[in-house]
């Protein structure tokens, strides 16, 4: 075979042509698997097979499968054509060998490292897991620790806290004690003068009326000069001009103290407004004129020049309010500005002011505030006065309320005149337009307060040019053109707005709430009578980040409100003071019940709220509610309103008209329990009778307004009580009080700034009839807009 490797290339050629290494092969594995007795015989067989068929299907015989045929070939190529010499340069050398043994070494040798690097790895994560839970079993360990000292310490407090309870009773008592014996001996010194000054009386009876007067004289003198002057003074700046003038006469001390400078820096003549006339202005004015600062003529309707001239002397003169004063004109108007240099206030809303007196306006220098509310009779030509000579250049607030006639060029020249403008009111404009807000946004970049309170022109144009200004408070109501578009401009341009107020404005909804929610600063939302918003609006508000410092809440009418936001309400609203839910349909006692937790809350407005007994008495419990409304609350009962009581001590404000369930107890509960009552509202209330208001008189001296109105039981009785009980009642509405004669009205009125009367039959809305019986009907919800 040695040979066959040296041999000539023709042979070795002729060996690879007649393939005899396949010929070997066949052979050779058909032995390997047949084994049979007779190799020889076999092997004849296979050469006459191989000549017949070929190598192939010999091959196929053999038994070994075609598709193996390349691997064995392989085989047979790495022997046979070695043994044949046809292996060219396949010769396995020393070289080889080592370099199938190197590559062998570095496989085995990576196969082992990479399993030992999985290895390490092992012990390493189980190692560094180990270290967590340690460490998780410290940690567990020192909180079981915390937990057990906390609950030793809290063990601590409540025995302490027990035994300081203890002490303060048993403090308490002792106080009482003594307290109780100190009001028996005054008491008893009371009664031994009480018989004294009844004896005195009774020697007085006998002697002249004039040394009765002179001896009364001087007992009040004796009692007032009791309390400190700076007292005195401190009560009397309280005091309007008709009870200062009474105070002047009851002692020589008095009045002394009345003509103390600091009691006339500021003259309020609006109280009196229907007393004053111009020799009462010139009196006071010409003694105390250099000491004024703030003059409010506000009604004052009877004054003329004389007045107004005595005004231009007083050269310190500040604040001037000059509303509704139909004696006003230019020339007056003239003399107050040659005189009042130093004004900075001046409001001259509700009168006949005329271009000519706008023309006049300009002379002050200084003016900083001015209001020329539903002044009708000058124009857009008076507006471009403001602009002339040196004045209201420094003008930062600005109220055009209810002054229809202005267009647009009226506004171009206030932007122009006044660019320094801050505040802004606009109400009461329905000719309003988007176009006089850009004249004014496009000089007047500082504005940060807009009110336009029922303009229903305006749409979201307007916000897109308020926008470039940094506003911190927006007020708009009754307009349906607004969008959610507005909300998102303000949240993008405004983010230190603290005040919105978007009332009645149909097209606001859900998404409108969701784009304020991230701003930080607003302290007012109202949104009432906007139908579209929901406990997903809601809720998506408070828990942003003005939620936590949210003072006032408007929701009145959002009929889709339910417990829920409610519910998040009190739950994040934690300085909240003012909430209004009036009309809400879906709050129940489960939303109510979460608002008793809440400390800040002094007003609450629930009326026409499906609430019972159950809500009221669980809204008492802080104690602190100042204001309460509950109108129209159906299921209220005279229970309720006596545990809300219970818990409330400084209630100022109640109003739950239209309840029919209430009764006299109800008020009795409210007078006997709640002594600070200045406004009180029982209309539509048809069991109440004259005792109610007996227990009003004789417990709520400050009370200021009362609403009666419906309260069909109630005669001239109720009347000689509110007289001898109520002596600072100043408004009393007495409407469909069949039972109260005019002649009795006539006979009280004379205390009263306001009241309202007549003896017709009680409407329908109140739900009953004239002899207070129940009406049923059915009421009529009106669809939402699409």
């Amino acid at each position: 075979m040695e040979s066959l490797r040296t041999a000539s290339p023709e042979l070795r050629a002729y060996c690879r042509r007649h393939n005899l290494p396949g010929s070997y092969e066949v052979l050779l594995c058909g032995l390997i698997l047949t084994r049979p007795e007779d190799p020889l015989k076999y092997l004849e067989e296979k050469l006459r097979e191989i000549i017949e068929k070929g190598i192939d299907a010999a091959l196929r015989h053999v038994g070994t499968d075609l598709s193996l045929h390349g691997k064995l070939k392989r085989i047979s190529e790495t022997y046979l054509n070695t043994v044949f010499g046809l292996d060219g340069e396949q010769l396995m050398t020393e070289e080889l060998c080592t370099k199938a043994w190197d590559f062998y070494s570095r496989k085995l040798m990576k196969l082992y490292f990479g399993q030992w690097m999985k290895y390490k790895l092992l012990r390493k994560n189980k190692r560094k897991m180990t270290t967590q839970k340690t460490a998780l079993a410290v940690a567990h360990y020192n909180v079981q620790i915390s937990r057990v000292f906390i609950q030793k310490w809290s063990m601590w407090m409540q025995i302490h806290k027990e035994k300081m309870i203890l002490t303060e009773m048993r403090l308490q008592q002792i106080f009482n004690k003594i307290y109780l014996n100190a009001v028996l001996k005054t008491w008893h010194e009371e009664a031994q003068n009480s018989l004294k000054t009844k004896a005195y009386f009774e020697h007085l009876t006998k002697e002249s009326q004039k040394d009765c007067f002179e001896s009364n004289d001087l007992t009040v003198r004796q009692k007032t000069s009791h309390l400190p002057e700076e007292n005195l003074l401190q009560i009397f700046h309280y005091l309007n001009l008709a009870d200062l003038a009474r105070c002047a006469q009851v002692s020589q001390m008095w009045m002394v103290l009345t003509q103390n400078s600091s009691l006339w820096s500021n003259i309020n003549f609006s109280s009196v407004k229907h007393k004053v006339q111009d020799h009462i202005v010139v009196n006071i004015l010409q003694k105390w004129r250099p000491y004024v600062l703030g003059l409010n003529l506000r009604g004052c309707y009877s004054l003329r020049c004389p007045s107004f001239r005595i005004i231009s002397e007083c050269k310190n003169l500040q604040d001037l309010n000059l509303s509704e004063c139909q004696g006003l004109n230019e020339e007056s108007m003239r003399l107050i500005s040659e005189g009042c240099r130093a004004l900075l206030y001046l409001n001259l809303s509700y009168t006949n002011i005329t271009n000519g007196t706008l023309r006049v306006l300009s002379s002050f220098p200084n003016l900083q505030y001015l209001s020329l509310a539903h002044c009708r009779k000058f124009t857009d030509k008076g507006l471009l006065y403001l602009g002339s000579g040196r004045g209201c250049h420094k003008l930062i607030y600005l109220d055009l309320s209810g002054c229809v006639q202005i267009s647009f060029d009226g506004f171009r020249h206030i932007a122009n005149a006044c660019s320094r403008i801050q505040d802004l009111l606009i109400n009461k404009m329905p000719t309003l337009t988007d176009r006089c807000i850009q004249a004014l946004v496009e000089k007047c970049h500082q504005i940060t307060s807009v009110v336009c309170l029922d303009s229903p022109q305006l749409s979201d144009a307007t916000f897109k040019a308020l926008a470039e200004c940094k506003l911190v408070k927006v007020s708009i109501e009754g307009n349906n053109q607004i969008t959610d578009l507005s909300i998102e401009l303000i949240s993008k341009c405004c983010p230190y707005i603290r005040h919105i107020h978007m009332a009645d404005c149909q097209k606001i909804t859900d998404a409108g709430l969701q784009m304020i929610s991230p701003l930080k600063h607003i302290l007012v939302l109202n949104v009432a009578d906007c139908i579209r918003i929901s406990d997903e609006g809601v809720m998506t508000f408070v828990q942003g980040s003005s939620g936590a410092k949210l003072r006032e809440l408007n929701l009145t009418n959002c009929i889709h409100v339910t417990d829920a936001s409610v519910t998040e309400i009190a739950q994040r609203c934690h300085e909240l003071t003012h909430l209004n839910l009036r009309y809400c349909e879906k709050v129940t006692d489960a939303g109510i019940k979460a608002l008793g937790n809440m400390l800040s809350l002094i007003s609450i407005d629930i009326s026409g709220t499906n609430i019972s007994d159950m809500g009221l008495r669980a809204l008492g419990c802080h104690g602190k509610i100042k204001e309460l409304s509950i109108s129209e609350c159906k299921t209220i009962s005279d229970t309720g309103i006596q545990e809300f009581c219970k818990g409330t001590k400084c209630l100022e404000y109640c109003h739950v008209s239209c309840c029919p369930r209430l009764t006299d107890e109800a008020v009795r509960a409210l007078a006997f329990h709640c002594h600070r009552l200045t406004s009180v509202s029982i209309a539509g209330c048809p069991q109440m009778t004259d005792t109610c208001i007996q227990y009003l008189a004789a417990a709520c001296p400050y009370l200021h307004f009362l609403d009666v109105s419906g309260c069909i039981h109630l005669t001239d009785k109720a009347l000689k009580y509110l007289r001898g009980g109520c002596k600072q009642l100043r408004i009393l509405k007495m409407m469909y009080c069949r039972n109260i004669t005019k002649e009795a009205v006539l006979k009280y009125i004379a205390k009263l700034a306001k009241h309202e009367h007549d003896d017709a039959d009680p409407p329908s809305c109140f739900g009953y009839d004239r002899e207070g019986n129940i009406l049923t009907f059915t009421k009529k919800h009106t669809s939402e807009p699409e």
